[in-house]
């Protein structure tokens, strides 16, 4: 199973900003940080997400066919999260709704490029 996920950004402060914001709605938390990342969850026996500056000084990139998932709770919870990351500066990547009979996302970009997705089942 998946413990964390990591995500490089070029701006630290205004991606950990972002995250903060998005994953404090859910209420995560930064559970451990550096100079270089910044990793949040809401509970150590949670999965967590990880803000990376790239170990081998490159810039950060978007990985094509790459993305996170974040569970929800209900499609109310996605709809609302969706809404906050796109206020936040995320970019829209699919509006949230239903996708099939038992499935509800709805998929953003973050300031880096990095694509996400907040979902439920239904």
């Amino acid at each position: 199973m998946i413990g964390y996920v990591t995500l490089g950004t070029n701006d630290i402060e205004k991606a950990a900003a972002f995250y903060d914001a998005l994953l404090g709605e859910l209420g995560a938390k930064r559970m451990m940080e550096g100079e270089t990342f910044i990793a949040w969850s809401a509970g150590m026996d949670k999965p967590g997400i990880g803000l990376i500056k790239p170990f081998n000084g490159e810039p950060a990139t978007v990985g094509n066919g790459v993305m996170v998932a974040i569970a929800c709770d209900k499609p109310e919870t996605v709809d609302r999260l969706h809404k906050k990351a796109l206020e936040l500066g995320g970019k829209d990547e699919g509006a949230a709704g239903p996708r099939g009979e038992t499935f509800y996302a709805g998929y953003f970009r973050d300031p880096d490029g990095n694509k996400l997705n907040l979902f439920c089942m239904t």
